[in-house]
C-alpha cells in the first residue's frame, strides 16, 4: 500500500508535520504525544496596576460586608415576620413571608462569601502555573522544606497579611454566617419558659372529680379508694385540654392520719385525704394502680413504685424523685387547693433545679 493510500482516511491536521520532524526538537521527533509545555504566563491587570488591585480588593470586601448584612437580615427576618404571614411576590405568587425572607437572606449571605473568595483568588492571588513531577509518597527533607517554603510564599502572594481589609471582612462574614444555623435551632420547638414549672392549680381552685365532673367533698373520698381529679374549669372539649391535664392530673387517697409518716404530708392533707400528682416522675406516664394495704401506687409503664403514706417517695423502680404533693383544704364543704405544687410535676427536665 502506498503512503498516499495509508493516510487517506487520517485527517491532515492529525498527521505529524514533516517540517516539525525536520526542524523540531530532537526529543519530540516522531512523538506526537510529547509534552507541549506551559504557555507563557500572561500578567493580569491587577498584577501591573495597583489601582486595579485596590478596586478588586474593595470589591471582595464589599461582597463579604454584604454577606454579613444578609446574615443579620436573616436573624432579623426570623424575629420580625410572623409564621402565618403570606405575601405576593411576582412571579412566585402568594408565599410565606418568613420562608421567602429566610431563603433570600441566607442565599445572599452564602453566595457573597463564595463570590468574594472566587474573585479574590482570580484577581489578587498568584495565578502562576507550576508543573511538578510526581514524587514518592515519603518526601525527602529537602522536599518538605520546599513545601513549607512554597506555603509561605503562597501565603505571602495571597495578600492575607498585606490586604487587611479583605482579611478582616472575610473573617467577619465567616463568623456571622453560622449564626443562621443557630437561629434555626429555635424551630426545634417552643421555648418551655416557665410552663413546665407551673400547673393549673392555684389557691382557691376546687378539686373536680374527673369521672363525674363534679366538685369533690371530703365525704366523697373513702378510705382505701383512689380518686382522680382535675382543676375546676378545665373541660375535655378545651383545645389545650390534653396539654394541661398532662400536668394537672391529680390522684387522691384517704389514709388514716396515724398512718401518715411524713410530717409535711400530714400538714398538707385534710382528715387523711392526700393529693399527689398522677404523673410519674420517670417518663411522665399516668399512675393508675393503688394498693390500699401498703398505700403504694405503681406506674404501669416501668413499675416505679411510690409510698403515698411517706411523702410519695420512690421505693422501687427508675423514677428519680418523689411525687409532688398538692396542699389542699376545705372551703364551703368542698376540697380546694391552697397553692400550686411546690415543685415541677412529671419527669426531670434539663433546666430544672
Amino acid at each position: 500500500m502506498s503512503e498516499t493510500g495509508r493516510h487517506a482516511d487520517v485527517p491532515e491536521e492529525n498527521l505529524p508535520s514533516e517540517r516539525d520532524g525536520a526542524h523540531g526538537d530532537v526529543a519530540t521527533k516522531g512523538n506526537p504525544f510529547a509534552d507541549p509545555g506551559l504557555p507563557p504566563h500572561e500578567h493580569r491587570i491587577q498584577d501591573i496596576d495597583e489601582r486595579a488591585a485596590k478596586r478588586s480588593e474593595r470589591t471582595v470586601a464589599l461582597l463579604f460586608v454584604v454577606s454579613m448584612l444578609a446574615t443579620i437580615g436573616f436573624i432579623a427576618s426570623y424575629v420580625i415576620f410572623p409564621i402565618d404571614k403570606i405575601v405576593y411576590v411576582w412571579p412566585l405568587g402568594h408565599i410565606s413571608a418568613l420562608n421567602f425572607a429566610l431563603g433570600l437572606t441566607l442565599g445572599v449571605a452564602l453566595f457573597c462569601i463564595g463570590a468574594g473568595a472566587v474573585h479574590w483568588a482570580r484577581t489578587l492571588m498568584s495565578d502562576v502555573e507550576v508543573a511538578q513531577e510526581r514524587h514518592p509518597i515519603e518526601a525527602e527533607p529537602e522536599v518538605k522544606a520546599k513545601v513549607m517554603a512554597d506555603f509561605r510564599e503562597g501565603a505571602a502572594e495571597s495578600g492575607m497579611g498585606r490586604r487587611k481589609l479583605i482579611r478582616n471582612t472575610m473573617f467577619g462574614a465567616l463568623a456571622l454566617v453560622p449564626l443562621s444555623g443557630v437561629v434555626l435551632l429555635r424551630d426545634l420547638g417552643p421555648l418551655p419558659e416557665k410552663k413546665l414549672r407551673t400547673t393549673g392549680w392555684k389557691k382557691g381552685v376546687r378539686l373536680v372529680n374527673q369521672s363525674t365532673n363534679l366538685p369533690l367533698r371530703p365525704e366523697d373520698i373513702a378510705v382505701g379508694s383512689l380518686t382522680f381529679a382535675k382543676p375546676e374549669g378545665l373541660e375535655e372539649h378545651d383545645e389545650e385540654f390534653n396539654q394541661k391535664i398532662a400536668k394537672d392530673a391529680l390522684m387522691l387517697v384517704r389514709i388514716q392520719p396515724q398512718n401518715i409518716k411524713d410530717k409535711q404530708e400530714l400538714e398538707w392533707s385534710h382528715e387523711g385525704i392526700v393529693a399527689y400528682s398522677k404523673i410519674c416522675t420517670h417518663v411522665g406516664c399516668p399512675i393508675s394502680l393503688y394498693e390500699q394495704q401498703t398505700h403504694h401506687v405503681l406506674c404501669p409503664c416501668h413499675q416505679s413504685t411510690f409510698d403515698l403514706s411517706d411523702g410519695g417517695r420512690v421505693i422501687f423502680g427508675p423514677a428519680g424523685h418523689a411525687l409532688p404533693q398538692l396542699h389542699i383544704t376545705v372551703k364551703d364543704g368542698y376540697l380546694e387547693a391552697v397553692s400550686d405544687f411546690a415543685e415541677p410535676v412529671g419527669p426531670s427536665f434539663w433546666e430544672r433545679g
